[in-house]
């Protein structure tokens, strides 16, 4: 079983950053992919970034392109989402999530991940 934290979330203005960090136990990570996703009320759970861990591939949603870094902690297990120039329209949940058995080319899916964090909250104001 693998247990997924995140952190890093709060208030901040627009075109302020924040580091968000998913902390992962109960596996060593040698393989698979992590993810970012995000979600408002009313609305379904929305990609944003996703790492390969062995290779360290990444891939962003197009919203965040250009503002929002998905990188590997040198701790174990690690993973965080710098997000720069942040917008009223980022605010959201953030979830980290965790898969062993997806293709790369499924990390924009959510139900393609096996594991998940409990979420933490990003207030962008304008």
């Amino acid at each position: 079983q693998v247990q997924l934290v995140e952190s890093g979330g709060g208030l901040v203005q627009t075109g302020g950053s924040l580091r968000l960090s998913c902390a992962a136990s109960g596996r060593t990570f040698s393989s698979g992919i992590m993810g970012w996703f995000r979600q408002t009320p009313g609305k379904e759970r929305e990609f944003v970034a996703a790492i390969n861990w062995t290779a360290g591939g990444t891939n962003y949603a197009d919203p965040v392109k250009g503002r929002f870094t998905i990188s590997r902690g040198n701790a174990k297990n690690t993973v965080y989402l710098q997000m720069n120039s942040l917008k009223p329209e980022d605010t959201a949940v953030y979830y980290c999530a965790a898969g062993f058995r997806l293709l790369w080319s499924n990390s924009r899916y959510p139900p393609s991940y096996d594991y998940w964090g409990q979420g933490t909250q990003v207030t962008v104001s304008s």
